[in-house]
């Protein structure tokens, strides 16, 4: 689904350069679900503006589907950090938004958005607005906005890392839950090593400013990768290998 050449992105900072990513080459196949994992600042959320086309690259070009991105895509959907909830919106109509903004008949995806809002376990929920909702069940609210539309591509900025480790763990179930059901092109970025060998088919590892592939791994993990299977010894040994390589970059130090 996705063709990336030769990215390489530079901003200008105080009157100096500074090169976010260093040229990057990959593909990504129909429903993979990839995670791109690397530390602060290597270009990571810079990658995921410039599929979306909210942002230009320096040089290099993106294609989805075989067509290049030269400016926003709409056929996708993006979860940020936060959660960006609109306030004076109830829990169902910040996720059936999306309608208003593509001009979308409301009461044909009002089931739809309720059915993503069940699989979440926010039923029950419809007529609250976001002060009156956990972190998680804002970010919860986010994810179903992003999929209601029901986009073939799913992008995702470090979703759940403002959130509690319980919730976190929560919210990865939810998701894998949600991508065993429809099965997106996904790609996920995060900081955290374990939540990208629990969740992803494959998983990049960047290397720190300007950012590169450092290696590329696939995660040949059986499915559901709930609690009982994350104590096994072939996860933890995927956890330790992706830690090792940012020790061998000097990103760990013991």
């Amino acid at each position: 689904m996705i063709q990336v050449e030769g990215l390489v992105k530079r901003f200008t900072s105080n009157g100096s350069i500074v090169e976010a990513l260093g040229g990057l080459d990959f593909e990504v196949p129909d429903n993979q679900f990839l995670a791109v994992v690397g530390p602060s600042g290597c270009g990571k959320s810079t990658l995921l503006m410039i599929i979306a086309g909210l942002t230009s690259p320096t040089a290099g070009r993106v294609f989805i589907d075989g067509k290049q991105i030269t400016g926003p895509h709409t056929e996708l959907g993006i979860v940020f950090q936060n959660h960006v909830l609109l306030d004076w919106l109830t829990t169902l109509e910040n996720v059936l938004f999306q309608t208003d903004m593509r001009r979308l008949p409301r009461s044909v995806y009002e089931p739809r958005a309720r059915d993503l809002l069940r699989m979440v376990s926010l039923e029950g929920f419809e007529n609250r607005r976001p002060y009156e909702l956990s972190g998680g069940m804002k970010q919860r609210a986010s994810i179903c906005r992003a999929l209601l539309h029901d986009p073939p591509l799913l992008l995702m900025d470090e979703p759940f890392g403002a959130l509690d480790a319980l919730t976190r763990d929560q919210l990865c179930i939810d998701l894998e839950k949600i991508w065993l059901k429809g099965r997106k092109t996904v790609i996920f970025v995060t900081h955290s090593v374990a939540e990208a060998v629990q969740l992803a088919d494959r998983v990049i590892v960047m290397t720190p400013r300007p950012g590169r592939i450092y290696r590329d791994l696939t995660i040949d993990l059986p499915r559901p990768r709930y609690s009982e299977s994350l104590g096994k010894p072939e996860y933890q040994a995927l956890v330790d290998q992706i830690k090792r390589y940012f020790m061998e970059q000097g990103v760990l130090h013991v």
